[in-house]
């Protein structure tokens, strides 16, 4: 049964199914600029930083069906991930001043948090140490990047960024997929149109239920993500009504028909909730709580 969401965050930005927030008086890029100049961190409420070296990651069982929402906000960034066997990890970006920033809101942001120095980076190195895999045990890894500063924008300096990384990362090639250590799969405020003419792009797309009707490309959008709570009306009292089961069955097979993935956001974080979903076929498991998730996993 699916209890009240726990997750914290979106996964995604979805500004017409959401009440829109008043314009604030500081424009986006003015917040970042006050953020870093007062030497911003993570976010309140958010993990503080482990400031251990996290060295050589340990190597556990890889666990294909776990994704670390909001991962930034862990203790050790990614590491904690890796340590137990998680096959995908999201990061939210902003861009400011050319850079690419690492945080959930533009106040919490740090130039010591970017892209490239909690991800990349370290994935590269990890891949080597692996020879050509995130673990020994061959497995694919998804980035999930977050886009939320304009999309056009920020894929400009992403798009430069990943092809510096082009040695780890699957490659896309008018629809030819060539299958690298890491996929890259932007969500958030995505630029879609501009990845979709890209005849070589180092990075897919983040997918909506929408997209079950328009049937893209699946080298394009490997992956559907929908909000539990916009899609369904159950929240974990009593069973979950035959009318809403058929319906998130439906979904799913769709989905499975189409070639892709599927992940729910805006779930429980708990046994219960993980173990709707994957009784009901979801591929993906939103986990904030990153050793349960680990703990479900291995006992299934």
């Amino acid at each position: 049964m699916l209890p009240t969401p726990i997750c914290r965050g979106t996964g995604h930005s979805n500004p017409a199914r959401r009440p829109q927030a008043p314009r604030p008086a500081l424009s986006l890029a003015l917040l970042c600029t006050v953020a870093l100049l007062l030497g911003g961190g993570p976010r309140a409420g958010g993990a503080a930083l482990d400031k251990r070296e996290p060295g050589v990651s340990a190597d556990p069982k890889p666990l294909i069906a776990s994704h670390a929402h909001n991962d930034y906000e862990h203790s050790r960034p990614l590491w904690d991930a890796l340590d137990a066997g998680f096959c995908s990890v999201e990061a939210d970006i902003h861009l400011v001043k050319g850079r690419l920033l690492v945080g959930h809101d533009a106040i919490g942001l740090s130039t010591d948090r970017t892209l490239e120095k909690l991800y990349l980076e370290p994935l590269r190195n990890r891949v080597r140490q692996f020879h050509g895999k995130v673990y020994s045990t061959p497995a694919d890894f998804t980035l999930l990047i977050d886009i939320k500063t304009p999309a056009d924008d920020t894929y400009k300096v992403l798009r430069r960024t990943l092809r510096h990384y082009r040695d780890i990362l699957t490659r896309f090639d008018q629809g030819k997929v060539s299958p690298g250590a890491i996929t890259v799969v932007l969500s958030g405020e995505r630029p879609i149109a501009w990845v979709a003419r890209e005849s070589t792009r180092w990075c897919a797309i983040d997918g909506r239920l929408i997209d079950l009707d328009t049937n893209p490309p699946v080298s394009l959008v490997p992956w559907i993500s929908a909000s539990w709570v916009d899609t369904f009306r159950y929240r974990g009292v009593g069973p979950l009504p035959d009318a809403e089961r058929d319906a998130l069955f439906v979904i799913l097979a769709r989905c499975h028909a189409q070639g892709r993935r599927f992940r729910f956001w805006a779930t429980g974080d708990d046994p219960r909730s993980w173990q709707l979903l994957r009784s009901a076929g979801v591929d993906i498991l939103n986990a904030d709580d990153l050793k349960g998730l680990q703990r479900f996993l291995l006992e299934k």
